[in-house]
C-alpha cells in the first residue's frame, strides 16, 4: 500500500514539475498562484505587521522624472515654504522618489513612530490604498493626524483634500524598501482583466 502511494505522488511530481505540457503549466500557475496568495503573502504580512507587505505603485504620483537636484529646482518651493530645507529633503528614504511599477516593501507603523519624510500607505474609505510623502503631523482635540503628498510637482503640486487628515487607523503601512519594475506584472495583469 506505502508503494502505491508514494508512486502516486511521484507521478502527480513528475506532472507539476518536469513534464511540459499546457496542462502541466495551467497546473503551476495556479499552484504559484495559490503558494503566493495565501501562504507568503500572509507570512510576509505577518512578519512585517501589516495587511499589506508588498504594494505595487500603479500612479506616477512619486516619480522624480530626473536626479534630486532637478526635481528639488523645478518642485522645492513648496517644501521651502513650508519650512522644509534642501539638505533635510535630501536625507529622506527614497529622496529621488521611485516610479510607475515598482514594488514596495511595507512594515507596519504607528502614527507615533512616524515622521516627516517617511512615506506611507493608507486607504480613506472605499477608495484604493495611496502611496504618499508624509509632510505634516499635528494634533487636533488630542488626536495626532498625517498630512501626505506626492513628490511629483506637476500632478502634485500640493497636498490633495483627501491626504490632509489621515488618521492612525487609515494607516496601512510604512515604505521600507523598493524592488524597481516588478509592479508591472500586476499592473498589465489587472489591465488585461479589466
Amino acid at each position: 500500500m506505502p508503494s502505491k502511494s508514494r508512486n502516486k505522488w511521484k507521478k502527480i511530481w513528475h506532472f507539476i514539475w518536469k513534464e511540459d505540457s499546457p496542462l502541466s503549466w495551467i497546473i503551476n500557475i495556479i499552484l504559484a498562484f495559490v503558494i503566493v496568495k495565501f501562504l507568503i503573502f500572509p507570512g510576509l504580512g505577518f512578519i512585517l505587521n501589516t495587511s499589506h507587505p508588498v504594494v505595487a505603485v500603479v500612479s506616477s504620483s512619486m516619480e522624480h522624472n530626473g536626479n534630486f537636484d532637478d526635481w528639488w529646482g523645478s518642485y522645492g518651493n513648496w517644501y521651502k515654504e513650508n519650512g522644509f530645507k534642501k539638505e533635510d529633503v535630501k536625507n529622506w528614504i527614497f529622496s529621488n522618489g521611485f516610479n510607475k511599477g515598482d514594488i514596495i516593501i511595507l512594515k507596519g507603523a504607528n502614527i507615533e513612530n512616524i515622521k516627516n519624510g517617511d512615506v506611507i500607505v493608507f486607504k480613506k474609505g472605499s477608495r484604493a490604498p495611496i502611496i504618499h510623502r508624509v509632510v505634516k503631523i499635528y494634533t487636533e482635540n488630542n488626536t495626532k493626524y498625517i498630512t501626505t503628498k506626492g513628490d511629483n510637482g506637476a500632478t502634485n503640486p500640493a497636498p490633495r483634500s483627501d491626504e490632509t487628515k489621515i488618521s492612525n487607523d487609515e494607516i496601512i503601512g510604512k515604505a521600507a524598501f523598493r524592488i524597481p519594475f516588478l509592479g508591472w506584472i500586476k499592473i498589465i495583469f489587472v489591465s488585461l482583466f479589466k
